[in-house]
């Protein structure tokens, strides 16, 4: 039996489908998603159509959980970030599964994803129309999402290690071998790491991390940079469109040794570089306890462009409609690099500090990017403005029955 209920308004109208047109980029969009063991859900299937989609009910009814279960679809651990064990209901048998039907670029394709009961280790099963896959990385050819939370509210008052997040996450949506380098750089790190902490002084084996993370950073670093002047550039492009939009204009730069070395001199140059600073830095990194240089020290500075002020003394206010304008951005960017498909949208109590204007201009400005947009919230009145557009799913525990539409 089912863990929540579903109603859809009366007053709710789904939009027809367009037709299909040379002028018209394919949409991608779950038109059919199915949760087995799933956080608190037993077992549910939900059915939607191309537009956007309003979750409403109680704070713990397990809103965010279909949109982490959503977040399955994409390569990676998920808007979370949880381990894939804690994913599994405290009432199941350890395991769980996420299945869905996607209109993707590709065409439409059957996703299923999980773990079994008795699974160990750190990675998921993954299946595209029923076949086994290697990784979730093949996802990416099928999925591109990007999402909003809470625990993003404070990017820009928090350490730099989100905002590094937010930007690898970027930069992934449309380089999926960044994770792959992203990884290599961080198992080289920590194993230069051990040998350090454990006093071991063998130069050889130091010297082949240090040479890995050497490559590796630059790669990393050389990402970055290109993922900021991209970004910039939409961001600009958005100002010239719509120089009084609801959300304000950003500044983005990246603050880095090795990303600012790579502005002046050739990769190859700043490889040699930053492996010799490794190479004379060992006795000091040792005494720390951790490598003091490298990519995983930058960070990504955030400016509101129309107050000239860092964005870290924004008000709260200010800060998520920053926030919600560089996802946007970042939405926009990901379109325009797949043909116009606009990303699936997961955007947690999204309406939380917006007024009443700003919520009808980001409404306008998911509708306008046609993309589907999962969102969340307490109050379905905050999303008045798109009752004519998007489909309204009441979510609530303690329901005994399966999903009904009314």
């Amino acid at each position: 039996m089912s863990a929540l209920s579903i109603e859809a308004s009366d007053a709710v109208k789904i939009p027809d489908e367009p037709r299909a047109s040379r002028a018209s980029p394919p949409r991608l969009w779950v038109e059919r998603l199915t949760l087995t063991g799933f956080r608190n859900y037993a077992s549910i299937t939900l059915e939607a159509g191309s537009g956007p989609v309003v979750l409403v009910g109680a704070n713990g009814a397990g809103k965010t959980n279909l949109l982490e279960a959503l977040s399955m679809l994409a390569p990676g651990q998920g808007l979370r970030r949880a381990p894939f064990s804690e994913l599994a209901s405290s009432k199941g048998d350890g395991g769980w599964a996420v299945a869905a039907r996607v209109h993707s670029r590709l065409g439409v394709v059957d996703i299923g994803t999980g773990i079994k009961p008795d699974q160990t280790g750190t990675s998921r099963i993954v299946r595209i129309d029923g076949v086994g896959q290697s990784s979730s990385g093949i996802l990416a050819d099928y999925v591109e999402m990007v999402w909003l939370t809470p625990a993003m509210d404070g990017l820009f008052s928090g350490p730099a290690s989100e905002r590094r997040r937010f930007l690898d996450r970027l930069i992934l949506c449309f380089d999926p071998s960044y994770r792959t380098i992203a990884g290599r750089f961080e198992r080289a790190m920590t194993s230069r790491n051990r040998l350090l902490a454990d006093g071991i002084r063998d130069n050889a084996q130091l010297e082949g991390f240090e040479l890995q993370m050497a490559e590796t950073g630059v790669a990393i670093a050389a990402a970055r940079v290109e993922a900021v002047s991209a970004l910039s550039a939409v961001i600009h492009a958005r100002r010239a469109h719509e120089p009084t939009s609801a959300f304000p204009w950003s500044t983005v730069a990246i603050d880095g040794a090795t990303e600012s070395a790579l502005a002046m001199q050739p990769a190859l140059v700043v490889e040699d570089t930053y492996a010799r600073t490794l190479r004379l830095s060992r006795e000091r990194d040792r005494a720390a306890g951790r490598t003091l240089d490298g990519p995983h020290r930058s960070d990504l500075i955030v400016g509101h462009g129309p107050k000239s002020a860092a964005a870290r003394l924004c008000s709260t206010g200010e800060q998520k409609a920053l926030l919600l304008g560089l996802v946007l951005a970042h939405a926009q960017m990901v379109a325009e690099r797949q043909d116009g498909t606009a990303p699936i949208l997961l955007l947690d109590e999204v309406t939380a500090h917006l007024d009443e204007v700003r919520r009808a201009a980001l409404f306008a400005e998911i509708l306008r990017l046609g993309a589907q947009a999962w969102m969340t919230g307490n109050d379905r009145v905050a999303f008045a403005a798109l009752s004519e557009h998007a489909l309204f799913l009441e979510i609530g525990n303690g329901s005994a029955g399966m999903p009904r539409s009314t």
